[in-house]
């Protein structure tokens, strides 16, 4: 393909950003704006006709499937495009740690510990932790390396105030050290610290790489902003080019770490750096974009830009009001049946919501009715117990010294080797510097366990020998190695015994494992590949076997239609203290706009919103009124069934009253001091009502009270922002 033809079919805005030379580049990529097709053209052009050699692009993002979409459409531009490394954060990191595993003090046979592996690594770890303290303070350590912070760190007490947390991580790391793996925050922190402290590696890196570019860079958290520092040698003046393309107003996921700020600060952190803002739309039409825009405007916090539709007007959204949840199910399955008749197939489809129990009442009623339905987010396949069995056998092999592996299977199918056992085995390779297998046949332990561990030390020595260091005689695939584990391990046998519905569906998830191992050599170096690509992949949605064939309404949260779309949605449960939730600060009211902004832009040809009166909460009928966002895309904006309830329809003095007197906002009265406020909602005559926390007791001896602000404003002061 000539250069005239892959850059004729981009606009104005997207040619610029692809044309972009010299200082670093920050795309503003609007939501449905072609950013997969700017990043891919731009990989091409650099390429074939600037002459960059394609070792030297690294282009980075966060999950396996944007990756692979960027390589395929990069490779279709220019064949070459194939030796770019195009990959995730986290699988980049796995291949530098394999690189540098010295350097960084881990083995270079590490595998990568999951949520579960930390949380069973920290009960042994501290042995005084209970499985649920374990599981919160795992959840501290991850987001600790997300921020970047060690143990050691003074800062730790912006992740927990614990005043243990601080020995509870160090003890942590130590064990963690001792296994040789690492955990999924060690894939991006280990490698900072290694480009941080180690100048020589850095140099290299940097010779290595010229161009780098990070994709979905709103969703990047604060370790990942501090490796494309180190990695981009900003503070040294390499001259390697940097791209970053991301959405200020899609950075949804504050609760895993990602740091809205990084986009907003780039252009202060990178010097020089210059903008495009790419928004043309090619998704909805324009009165949808209408409600989004009109939405995420209110957002203190973003860099801006307006989205422009390129399809046209379209039709008006819908906002109905329902009288409650059941009607509000009813009024779903009406429509989607009604448009079925006219042959709208049911995939067209999509009902998001703000939490997953809400999922429950469309579940029941399209059962009754007979309308299929897919729901996003169930278990994934590598978090199934049989899946995860095996995958611990074999990272047992990869790595002998896995205690978290070690533990999972030496004693499944039960053959004597409990916990005691387990301890003793451990400590005795940990004191002794040997092999976990070497332990188990040489620790005295009572006769049944003694035989049941040398049982597991021979079969470990087994396996391995299946592995070649080099190449692979035979040209058996790693299938077969897989396959053995499964069978000799007495996986398969255990798991059959359960039961016959659920066994026969583990031995199907365990014949799927062994079938993804055909595209991998029976040897131990593509044992390791292998595990890098279950590791670093366990994001896979159930729905991906049908590869959007099946014709089924999709039942989806909203975090999880982030780079979907869907021709039809239905955005319900809109109503204040579901969506937003109550008692939010104003940062987290802006993520939760901007969650409504994403939910919005699914849509691309009819959307909809459902807000009911009356809601059953925590097991009692509650009084609902409207979300604050549905005001804010204004009524004109909408067309309106149903009855408005009066908070609606007191319009924008009632929507400016409560931007006014907002959760989070810092109030003073002259009988009880400074408070802030908690709570606003409005009562079922449309007055806006607020719970103010006050800082010392009331004369109800309580800390909170209520006011009505349009009445009481001159005793509920306001205080300066």
């Amino acid at each position: 393909m000539g250069t005239e033809s892959y850059l004729d079919v981009l606009n104005p805005e997207q040619k610029e950003a692809v044309l972009h030379e010299g200082s670093s580049l920050l795309i503003l990529a609007g939501a449905g704006s072609g950013k997969t097709r700017v990043i891919t053209t731009k990989i091409a052009w650099l390429i074939k006709e600037k002459h960059v050699d394609p070792y030297a692009i690294l282009a980075v993002t966060f999950t396996k499937k944007a990756a692979a979409e960027m390589k395929e459409r990069a490779i279709a531009l220019e064949p070459r495009s194939q030796y770019a490394q195009i990959r995730t954060f986290h699988s980049w990191g796995a291949y530098f740690l394999r690189r540098y595993a010295l350097e960084a003090g881990i083995s270079s046979s590490f595998t990568v510990y999951d949520d579960d592996d930390m949380v069973t690594l920290l009960t042994r770890a501290v042995p005084t932790l209970s499985r649920q303290q374990a599981s919160q303070a795992a959840h501290h350590i991850a987001l600790a390396k997300d921020y970047c912070l060690e143990p050691e760190s003074e800062e730790l007490y912006t992740v927990t105030e614990d005043p243990s947390f601080p020995s509870i991580y160090k003890q942590y790391q130590e064990r963690l050290k001792q296994t040789g793996n690492v955990d999924f925050g060690d894939l991006i922190m280990l490698p900072y610290l290694v480009l941080r402290d180690n100048e020589n590696i850095r140099e290299r890196i940097h010779t290595q790489y010229r161009v780098i570019m990070v994709d979905e860079y709103q969703d990047s958290n604060v370790a990942q902003f501090k490796l494309l520092r180190e990695l981009s040698g900003v503070e040294e003046d390499s001259g390697i080019y940097v791209c970053v393309v991301g959405d200020d107003d899609q950075s949804i996921y504050r609760f895993r770490g990602a740091e809205v700020q990084n986009i907003l600060n780039f252009q202060s952190q990178f010097p020089g750096t210059a903008l495009i803002r790419l928004q043309t739309n090619y998704r909805s039409t324009s009165k949808i974009l209408a409600c989004a825009d009109n939405v995420v405007r209110h957002n203190e916090s973003r860099l801006g830009k307006t989205l422009v539709a390129a399809r046209g007007d379209g039709k008006t959204p819908t906002l109905v009001f329902l009288p409650n949840q059941e009607d509000e199910t009813q009024f779903c399955r009406e429509i989607i049946v009604q448009a079925h008749k006219k042959g709208v197939p049911y995939k067209d489809w999509a009902i998001l919501y703000r939490t997953n129990a809400q999922s429950l009442g469309f579940e029941t009623e399209f059962l009754h009715a007979k309308i299929p339905y897919t729901i996003v987010g169930s278990l994934k396949f590598y978090e199934r117990e049989e899946v995860k069995d095996a995958l611990a056998w074999i990272a047992f092999v990869a790595n002998p010294r896995d205690e978290v592996a070690f533990r999972r299977v030496v004693n499944k199918p039960a053959q004597g080797v409990g916990n005691t056992s387990q301890d003793k085995i451990l400590q005795d390779s940990l004191s002794r510097g040997v092999p976990i297998t070497q332990s188990c046949t040489e620790v005295k332990l009572s006769k049944k366990a003694a035989d049941g561990a040398k049982r597991f030390a021979v079969l470990a020595k087994e396996f391995s020998d299946l592995l070649p260091e080099g190449e692979s005689k035979s040209g058996d695939k790693l299938s077969v190695f897989i396959d053995a584990v499964v069978e000799k391990s007495g996986l398969e046998d255990y798991h059959k015994a359960k039961d016959d519905v659920s066994g026969t569906q583990k031995l199907a998830n365990l014949q799927e494992l062994v079938n993804s191992a055909v595209l991998y050599p029976c040897t131990k170096q593509g044992l390791l590949d292998f595990l890098d690509h279950v590791q670093l992949d366990r994001t896979l949605e159930n729905s991906e076997d049908d590869d959007g064939e099946k014709d089924s309404v999709t039942l989806i949260t909203l975090h999880n239609t982030k780079g979907l779309e869907f021709p039809r949605v239905i955005i319900t449960g809109m109503e204040s203290g579901i969506f937003p939730r109550e008692d939010k600060s104003e940062t987290e009211i802006e993520e939760e706009r901007r969650l409504f902004y994403v939910g919005i832009t699914r849509a691309k040809n009819e959307l909809y919103f459902t807000c009911c009166s009356f809601r059953r909460l925590y097991g009692q009928t509650k009084y609902m009124s409207p979300s604050p966002f549905l005001s804010e895309i204004g009524a004109e904006r909408l067309r309106i069934l149903g009855e408005k309830p009066l908070s609606f329809a007191a319009g924008a003095g009632a929507d400016s009253l409560s931007k006014k007197y907002h959760v989070g906002a810092g109030v003073y009265h002259d009988d009880y001091g400074h408070g802030q406020i908690v709570k606003s909602e409005y009562t079922a005559d449309g007055e806006l009502i607020v719970s103010v926390r006050f800082e010392t007791a009331t004369d109800s001896g309580s800390p909170i009270k209520k006011f009505l602000p349009k009445y009481q404003s001159r005793a509920l002061m306001l205080e300066e922002q």
